[in-house]
């Protein structure tokens, strides 16, 4: 078998065998297929596409590149929730709680964030002594004992796929709609869970802008779940705005926390309150969504999810203090809300913009190497749709430079288009493919 004949055979249309897919990416994997192959092949995928089967091969072949997580010995389901990125998601600090406190197992690796899309470590690193860098066994040991782990990627996990990511943002193939797919599934499956909701979001501040990609996208992750035995169901979500009120990596946090007590932006509420819900019908724990609803609305009521959320942070390292009294958490030095120039309805609040302003401020990464200020940020007071007043509080700065925090006041302030006339609130949700 020859990587050029596989290379070729993309090109001309043809349809991949199980075997020469593995072969394929065992020899990038190993070194044996050089860069520009591999990229000659992402580009003849990129153009001609692949058939839901060959898509589940490529996946599988990637999760299994590496190490895959044998979480067996916890239980027979365990879950998993996975976001597309977006500006404000904070959702993993609440859902996985909720879904822990209803008796379902969540073991869950999570990244930096890169970008305007914050990183869920980067967040929870919040909490002085929270470690996410939990091995192997310890991963699964606190999966056994606590019911809920939110670390960092343990062991060599889908080798292949960092690989091929970094060939594709350098060959203009990133945008191929199966490479996606096996990337996020490929690291789903090593990461041991066989029942994952998908948060795929939609718009501005998403890598899907259009409802069509996203729904092609969901279809494609939701078939390689079922062929390789897993169950998959994507629920699409809207990003064309900030997610909740929050934006940064401490402020989010103290946003979760605050949700955790029941109260907390309506939409992240409601966004968190759902996903959890498919969380327990993928799981088994409930028959209807409506079910699930019925009992994470109840683990949230009584107290059990935040109960859940602290053993966590305990359970890591964490000082428990800082999630207890979040006033501790850190603060930037420089405050600032700026109000609405003119009265009238709130029309955009362009979530991309507000991302970026958010790294502009130093919350995130232009590049993989650069630190991060945890204490910075931006809320975001107002809603698509809303009524507003000439003089109304629209959004509030965190920074800790005055430079910097000028600068994100102009963006910022720019992101928010009010008219004259009304306008209808933005959907939650799009819907959902199972």
């Amino acid at each position: 078998m020859k990587a050029v004949d596989i290379i070729i055979k993309k090109r001309d249309g043809g349809e991949l065998t199980r075997e020469e897919i593995e072969f394929f990416v065992r020899g990038f994997t190993q070194g044996k297929i050089p860069d520009y192959q591999v990229a000659s092949w992402a580009m003849a995928v990129l153009l001609r596409g692949m058939t839901d089967r060959e898509t589940t091969d490529l996946t599988l072949a990637m999760a299994h590149s590496g190490d895959v997580l044998d979480l067996s010995s916890v239980g027979a389901v365990i879950v998993d929730k996975h976001s597309t990125g977006g500006v404000g998601d904070k959702t993993t600090f609440v859902v996985e709680p909720l879904v822990a406190a209803c008796g379902l197992p969540v073991g869950k690796m999570s990244g930096r964030g890169l970008g305007f899309s914050g990183g869920t470590l980067d967040k929870i690193e919040s909490i002085p002594g929270y470690r996410v860098d939990l091995s192997r066994d310890e991963f699964i040991d606190q999966l056994k004992r606590v019911g809920l782990v939110l670390s960092g990627q343990s062991g060599d996990l889908a080798p292949a796929d960092g690989k091929l990511y970094a060939l594709r943002d350098v060959t203009g193939t990133v945008d191929s709609m199966p490479l996606i797919a096996s990337s996020v599934m490929s690291k789903k499956i090593a990461a041991g869970a066989n029942a994952i909701v998908l948060d795929v979001k939609v718009g501005l501040g998403a890598f899907m802008k259009t409802l069509e990609q996203a729904r092609e996208l969901s279809r494609i992750m939701v078939s390689i779940g079922k062929l390789s035995q897993r169950r998959v169901v994507a629920v699409l979500t809207d990003m064309n705005q900030p997610l909740g009120s929050a934006v940064g990596n401490a402020l989010e946090l103290r946003e979760a926390i605050d949700t955790l007590h029941g109260h907390g932006p309506d939409d992240f509420r409601k966004h968190c309150v759902v996903l959890a819900s498919h969380m327990l019908v993928v799981g088994g724990a409930a028959d209807t969504v409506e079910e699930g609803r019925k009992k994470i609305e109840e683990v949230l009521h009584n107290g059990k999810a935040w109960e859940k959320f602290r053993t966590l942070v305990i359970a890591q390292g964490g000082d428990v203090r800082y999630v207890d009294n979040p006033d501790l958490l850190p603060a930037g030095r420089l405050k600032e809300t700026v109000v609405a120039p003119c009265s009238g309805y709130l029309a955009q609040v362009h979530a991309r913009e507000i991302g970026e302003a958010a790294v502009d401020l130093g919350a995130g990464r232009a590049r993989k190497e650069d630190p991060i200020d945890r204490s910075v940020g931006i809320l975001v007071h107002c809603k698509v749709g809303d009524r507003i007043e000439k003089g109304q509080a629209l959004f509030t700065l965190h920074a800790n430079d005055e430079s910097k925090l000028a600068a994100a006041k102009q963006r910022v302030l720019a992101a928010h288009h009010i008219q004259d006339v009304p306008c209808n609130p933005l959907p939650h949700f799009y819907g959902v493919i199972d």
